[in-house]
């Protein structure tokens, strides 16, 4: 369980980046009502003391290195010093931290300090578009996907820039408190709910769906969302929105990063896991509810992109 996280920062920090992970697991949040985690949350450098940030302001930084040592998980909000070798004893850090069993997660290019310790080394691996290629050749054992938000592998999370730190961090919370403590602390943090995730090792997450200024999809991706459980196909969908199926599937796409079917199916699992986890429905009703029809096509779903039964995951989320 995730109960001390630190975020590691270099010479200067990325602002933004840090923000994320501050607002995400820094935060004291015991006032909500929905019992949101509380975490013991630090930042520490190479070296203590001020850190000017990337948007020209500084930061006290009061610890360490040795602060990784204590931590859960170890975050890496942005490296702007990319290009420049990092401390050895920071990197030390790095590695004792994930062999005693550690989680990291990196945002934008984050990743390049855990790619120098070697802890990207066979994994696959994301950072911000406009650094994928200099990671690719410049770690070539690194496995650079381009084309993701985030990727999980094994204990290490890397995620491309500023905002898909926030899917990345409530990925990292709905995995380890469940998708109702997730989508509490996104209403929260007033920021989409995850849109996928899950138990497998590695993860690949669609882009969140905007609001657009064509009001009629944007309308029609609200009806979506409350019509769950009806049989939502994509030439009734088309009908809906007054376009051709063809139009349609382009034009949805566009809008949201994925198909039709895809968004639906995230949309259907996420709705699956809360009512595991907040509700007493069997899995048949839960099937039902969340637009799977039967019991079955939801264990199908569920194993195939969380990697766990629904049963197992109801027990897992409910004892925790």
């Amino acid at each position: 369980m995730i109960r001390n996280v630190v975020a590691v920062v270099g010479g200067s920090a990325g602002a933004f980046e840090l923000g994320v992970v501050c607002q995400t697991f820094g935060l004291d949040r015991s006032d909500d009502p929905a019992g949101l985690p509380q975490h013991d949350f630090a930042v520490c450098a190479a070296r203590p003391g001020p850190v000017m940030t990337t948007s020209g302001f500084p930061i006290q930084v009061d610890h360490g290195p040795e602060r990784i040592a204590e931590a859960d998980l170890v975050t890496v909000p942005a490296w702007p010093e990319w290009d420049r070798a990092a401390p050895p004893p920071l990197l030390e850090a790095l590695r004792a931290a994930v062999a005693r069993g550690a989680q990291v997660l990196s945002v934008c290019t984050g990743a390049f300090l855990l790619a120098e310790a070697g802890l990207l080394d066979g994994r696959r691996a994301t950072t911000h578009w406009q650094f994928t290629d200099r990671l690719a050749a410049r770690y070539p054992r690194v496995e650079v996907d381009a084309h993701v938000l985030y990727v999980e592998d094994g204990p290490v999370t890397t995620s491309a820039g500023a905002a898909a730190g926030i899917d990345a961090c409530l990925h990292l919370v709905r995995r380890e408190y469940g998708a109702a403590t997730a989508n509490a602390l996104a209403r929260r943090m007033v920021v989409p709910a995850h849109r996928s995730g899950g138990q497998a090792q590695f993860i690949e997450m669609p882009m969140p769906a905007p609001r657009t200024a064509d009001g009629d999809l944007s309308e029609l991706i609200d009806w979506m969302q409350a019509h769950l459980d009806q049989p939502l196909t994509v030439d009734a969908l088309a009908a809906r929105a007054a376009m051709s199926p063809r139009t349609f599937a382009r034009r949805f796409k566009a809008v949201t990063g994925t198909t039709a079917h895809r968004w639906l199916l995230d949309q259907r699992l996420q709705l699956a896991e809360e009512l595991l986890e907040r509700t007493d429905l069997s899995v048949d009703a839960v099937a039902a509810r969340a637009g799977f029809g039967s019991a079955d096509t939801l264990r199908h779903h569920f194993a195939a992109r969380r990697g766990i039964a629904p049963a197992a995951h109801r027990r897992t989320f409910r004892s925790a």
